[in-house]
């Protein structure tokens, strides 16, 4: 039955349905009358009474190039209308640029299998930029979170925090953004208050199919996301930290909060199991990425999961560890980009990491003036520490510049995605024709 839908009225497709099959058989008559009738007995008789008006050797040939040239014509312009009738249902709706939408989704298709890990706005604003050249990404999400809202449904239902997880589903939506709007949605009054509509509407759908998981999975649907957002763990796991003078802090929310420079962290349980979907899409990753987030509370935790460093490790993918812009109070005050770096070796070693982004743009002073409250400054790229590490390492502005400091979506997925071709599609005869399209999309020269 679904097929008789396209026939329904209204839908503006039936008649370019039929004009495509008129046009094929202008197509097939003309080709009939060109070679002849020997081998299409069926037809005989009604060519015969046709072509008996007619010279056979000059008008029977007129006839056919004739014929096929009509149905050649109906055919094209009949395809191109139902094309553009079909994007009408699908945005974005632009009919002049139907071929290259086409071009585009056949390319973020096939485009690298990246794994981005972290939690946080870091997070997020990496993978608004990285869904504009890939659909095969998947963000493994920390699930640490204890504050605000998260906290509060965490600890009265028991489920894991939604607030990170939420904000990459959102960052990966193909949406409206009056839907985004609806999801970021954060309650100002009653006993809502401090509430985000997402975080419910998670809550909710964890209710009715009883599976934390499966409720991301649905929300992926609803937001129609382009990849695919997992939890580090389906555990309920604590973080804790170390402070240097001996005293053990709590939970994400007041580690954060602190002013004791911090020693250690640490997960309980330690032994936690991360979600086996996490791990397959690490063996496959073509690239797996670190950052940017919080150093303390959204990157390392996600690393503490063992089986998800191990796995890691024994990737071919390309790893890449992007250096925060800025240092955050409670964490990483005073931090330069080694500092942040020696942090990750001393945790997990360097072959967690192959390549070192680390930005060296300017950052205007307006906008620094903001941070001084927040005891944040920008992290200094001392490479002059970093070199001798052995690692790629690659320098940019890769900034946003207009209200706050944090890394630019676009500048920052560009120079990943091209990272990505030259090491893992640039010697790859197979791939061929997708190292040409990202030349011309990147403009790169092999």
């Amino acid at each position: 039955m679904g097929m008789f839908k396209w026939l329904y009225p209204g839908i503006g497709i039936k008649r370019w349905v039929f004009l495509i099959i008129i046009g094929i058989g202008f197509i097939v008559s003309g080709l009939l009358f060109i070679i002849g009738t020997t081998y299409f007995i069926q037809y005989i008789q009604i060519i015969t009474r046709i072509s008996s008006f007619f010279d056979r050797k000059v008008y029977t040939l007129l006839i056919g190039v004739f014929s096929m040239i009509i149905g050649i014509v109906l055919l094209v312009f009949s395809v191109r209308k139902f094309l553009i009738s079909l994007a009408a249902y699908v945005p974005p709706k632009n009919e002049e640029k139907l071929l290259d939408i086409i071009y585009q989704k056949h390319h973020l298709k096939k485009g690298p299998k990246i794994v981005a890990i972290g939690g946080g706005t870091g997070l997020s604003v990496l993978l608004r930029g990285l869904k504009e050249y890939t659909d095969n990404i998947t963000a493994i999400v920390t699930v640490v979170d204890d504050g605000g809202s998260s906290g509060i449904l965490r600890g009265e239902m028991g489920i894991l925090p939604p607030g990170d997880i939420r904000n990459c589903l959102i960052a990966l939506a193909d949406t409206e953004p009056l839907m985004e709007r609806l999801f970021q949605h954060r309650f100002k009054s009653g006993s809502l208050e401090g509430h985000c509509f997402g975080n419910l509407f998670i809550a909710a759908m964890t209710n009715i199919t009883g599976d934390f998981q499966q409720a991301v999975k649905e929300f992926s649907k609803v937001l129609a996301v382009s990849g695919t957002v997992v939890p580090a763990t389906l555990e309920n796991i604590v973080l804790y930290a170390e402070t240097v003078d001996g005293n053990i802090i709590q939970g994400e929310s007041s580690i954060s909060k602190g002013a004791i420079p911090i020693k250690r962290v640490f997960i309980k349980p330690s032994d936690a199991k991360p979600v086996k979907e996490a791990l397959d899409a690490i063996r496959e990753a073509d690239a797996v990425i670190l950052g940017p987030g919080s150093l303390y509370t959204s990157i390392i935790p996600n690393l503490l999961i063992k089986d998800i460093t191990e796995e890691i490790k024994k990737t071919s993918a390309y790893k890449i560890f992007i250096i925060n812009v800025m240092t955050e109070r409670g964490e990483t005050s005073n931090f330069t980009a080694s500092d942040h770096i020696n942090l990750i070796n001393e945790y997990f070693g360097s072959d967690i990491y192959d390549c070192i982004l680390i930005n060296t743009g300017n950052i205007p002073h307006s906008i620094l003036e903001r941070y001084k409250g927040e005891g944040a400054e920008p992290v200094i790229p001392d490479l002059e520490k970093i070199k001798p590490l052995g690692k790629d390492i690659v320098c940019g502005d890769f900034i946003n510049k207009e209200t706050v400091v944090r890394h630019d979506p676009d500048k920052l997925a560009r120079e990943i995605i091209e990272l990505i071709v030259k090491k893992k599609y640039a010697n790859d005869k197979l791939k061929i024709f997708d190292l040409l399209y990202w030349e011309e999309k990147l403009k790169l020269k092999f």
